[in-house]
């Protein structure tokens, strides 16, 4: 027994573009089914949170890990994710002001919990990785320093961008923002990895960079 997936979701990715749907959408029109015990929507949510801590060679291996995932299902995300990544991939992409890292970004900006988000990038301000560090709302014990530098530093990254969703809506960084933010700055310098920026994404797609706002990072 299959559930297939709801028909509207596929109905307003063909009226509105696939820009406004989530990232769990998205995946659940490229499942199509689900299982007997998960609804392909489920599925798809759980995939997603295998696959946003994983460095880009890891995503085949994070799939063979989820109960529900076959052969079938595994081949195509990975040539979707092969397809984005030749015509789409962030590699080439050069970050020279705040508002070029955002639509990178945006997708995370609809997820229901706070989550940390770091960017590499390479000496010549070249987007290398984004990760997903934590998952949860922002506390010096939720997401250290050494969980946010550590994929950095084997990417030999030259500098980073921090960012977080706020799914409240709100786009004032807290206390807790900006200290967290403080703390990862004077780390970067100490590890020769710069912190460039610390972007703040809202549900409705508008967001706060601490560079422009004027807001201090060290």
């Amino acid at each position: 027994m299959t559930i297939k997936t709801k028909p509207d979701i596929r109905e307003r990715l063909l009226e509105y573009g696939a820009e406004r749907l989530s990232d769990t959408e998205l995946l659940a029109v490229l499942l199509h089914t689900g299982t007997a015990n998960r609804p392909v929507t489920l599925l798809a949510e759980d995939i997603i949170h295998h696959i946003d801590t994983c460095k880009a060679e890891s995503i085949a291996s994070a799939l063979k890990t989820i109960n529900g995932i076959g052969d079938a299902k595994r081949a195509t995300i990975l040539a979707a994710f092969e397809l984005g990544r030749r015509y789409y991939g962030t590699g080439k992409e050069k970050i020279r002001h705040p508002w070029d890292i955002v639509p990178f970004l945006r997708h995370y900006s609809v997820r229901k919990q706070e989550q940390f988000i770091c960017v590499s990038l390479n000496g010549a301000h070249e987007i290398t990785a984004i990760r997903v560090v934590s998952v949860g709302t922002l506390t010096h014990t939720l997401v250290h320093p050494r969980e946010v530098f550590a994929d950095p530093l084997m990417d030999r990254a030259a500098s980073v961008i921090l960012a977080h969703n706020h799914p409240s809506g709100s786009l004032d960084p807290s206390k807790e923002d900006m200290e967290l933010t403080h703390r990862l700055y004077q780390v970067g310098n100490l590890l020769g990895i710069n912190v460039l920026d610390h972007i703040i994404l809202a549900p409705n797609g508008a967001y706060l960079s601490f560079i422009e706002a004027g807001f201090p990072l060290g």
